[in-house]
């Protein structure tokens, strides 16, 4: 095992060996063992299916023939359960139809009998290698989609010192977090700060709930089996899977429709999920974040929100400030910001004026950490400077043509302001505003609808 993180890969997987030959359990044991971190036997498919139901395996290694029933049509069996395991398969003699049956049955291999242990351990190795790759391409892929705009814990003041302390105090328990704060504050990076200093080995898989249809939420979550739903040509493990022994970061958790939630509600609660379309639930070691930018508590007295969901969800809270309430570390991020894109972008990094820090320090930022990056790149992308790239003007205390002077407005009010202006400044287009605000487009159309827009 040569390639990284395999070794670890394999220390954590699971493997079943169902064969009524002794010795060939006796040798597929004794060399498994010596890398794999749980390996189990069964003398059929009666006793493959009691192990089966007790504990999930990441690979099955069985006969093709066995004393009770066909190796094949037992796999096809746990195929329409939703299991998606890998099956390597093992005959003493095989012809074109039985190997084409096993293929169809999702077979990763076909050994034949008798073999030498080094011909399994590189049949083995390669279906967790495949495995392993695939994983890390669906993680990556996810959160290339999503990832967080912010490059780390950047700040120096008292909030964030304090909130750094209460991530590393937490991260080590096994206990569902809630993180609340506005958007673009960097919540998605407070959850991977917990995710990293947790230890857990697994990954790290972020989702936005708001950002998927409610149809495709379910499977997305929890996978489904082939032909559950039209589209559905194979079999798919869902995001749950994919973080198992790491961390599900459940963004926007309060757009999550009711009926999800009360799925949510019950995988918190059993520790096992349903594939669409299964009939067999299937265990998984996840640890929850959650993250919203709305206040549960008031949805949850709306009737939007479960309540029972809430409070076990709400086991751990912990709050991002806004950049408002930060505004000391808004020279830092903003010097962390333009070394950052700078080597991104391939160009020098500009120096700016005490004066330009003073006019960043003097804005209101609506979008919070998030906001505040897009402008300094905007700044490196047209050369301009920290002024000529904010939104709307800086907070000058002048009266403005309604009497009132901007710094007295609400803060509801300046938001709505600033929305409304970039929203027009975009030509209507939603899309667009709320990545220029660093929303979601859901959000912004609440907020939008709630103000008759």
């Amino acid at each position: 095992m040569t390639a990284p993180g395999l070794e670890e890969h394999a220390r954590m997987a699971s493997v079943l060996i169902v064969d009524d030959e002794p010795e060939t359990c006796s040798l597929l044991q004794r060399g498994l063992r010596k890398t794999f971190g749980l390996v189990e036997c069964a003398e059929d498919a009666a006793a493959a299916e009691v192990l089966h139901q007790r504990c999930h395996f990441d690979l099955i290694i069985a006969d093709i023939r066995l004393p009770d029933r066909s190796g094949v049509e037992w796999v096809n069996d746990l195929r329409k359960q939703g299991e998606a395991t890998g099956v390597i398969f093992m005959a003493a003699h095989a012809d074109l139809e039985m190997v084409i049956a096993a293929l169809r049955a999702g077979a990763e291999d076909f050994i034949i009998k008798p073999f030498r242990m080094e011909q399994m351990m590189a049949s083995v190795c390669r279906y967790l290698e495949r495995q392993r790759i695939q994983r890390e391409n669906f993680v990556l892929r996810r959160q290339v989609d999503q990832l967080y705009d912010g490059a780390g814990m950047v700040g120096e003041c008292d909030l964030v010192k304090s909130l750094c302390q209460v991530i590393k105090r937490v991260a080590p328990m096994p206990s569902t977090v809630l993180i609340e704060g506005e958007s673009g504050t960097g919540k998605e990076l407070a959850a991977r700060a917990i995710h990293e200093w947790s230890g857990r080995p697994g990954s790290f898989v972020p989702v936005n709930c708001g950002a998927i249809s409610d149809e495709l939420l379910e499977s997305e979550l929890f996978g489904h089996i082939k032909g559950a739903f039209t589209g559905a040509h194979q079999a798919r493990e869902g995001l749950f899977s994919y973080a198992n022994q790491g961390t599900l970061f459940l963004d926007e958790i309060g757009e999550m429709p009711l009926g999800m939630q009360a799925h949510l509600l019950r995988v918190l609660e059993e520790r096992t999920v349903r594939p669409v379309g299964a009939n067999r639930e299937v265990p998984v070691a996840v640890r929850i974040i959650a993250a919203s930018n709305r206040d549960l508590g008031d949805q949850v007295r709306s009737g939007e929100f479960r309540e029972d969901l809430f409070y076990r969800l709400n086991v751990l809270s912990i709050r991002v400030p806004s950049l408002r309430e930060r505004m000391e570390d808004v020279p830092v991020l903003a010097e962390h910001f333009c070394r950052q894109l700078a080597s991104e972008l391939g160009v020098d990094a500009p120096r700016f004026s005490p004066a330009e820090i003073d006019c960043l320090r003097r804005y209101d930022w609506p979008g919070n950490v998030r906001e505040l990056k897009n402008v300094i790149e905007r700044c490196l992308l047209l050369n301009s400077r920290p002024s000529e790239c904010l939104s709307r003007p800086v907070l000058s205390g002048q009266a403005n043509g309604g009497g009132a002077e901007e710094g007295e407005l609400a803060l509801e009010q300046v938001e709505k302001r600033h929305i409304l202006q970039v929203l027009s400044s975009e030509g209507g287009n939603k899309s667009a505003a709320a990545r220029v605000l660093g929303i979601s487009r859901k959000t912004l159309e609440r907020k939008v609808n709630a103000w008759g827009g």
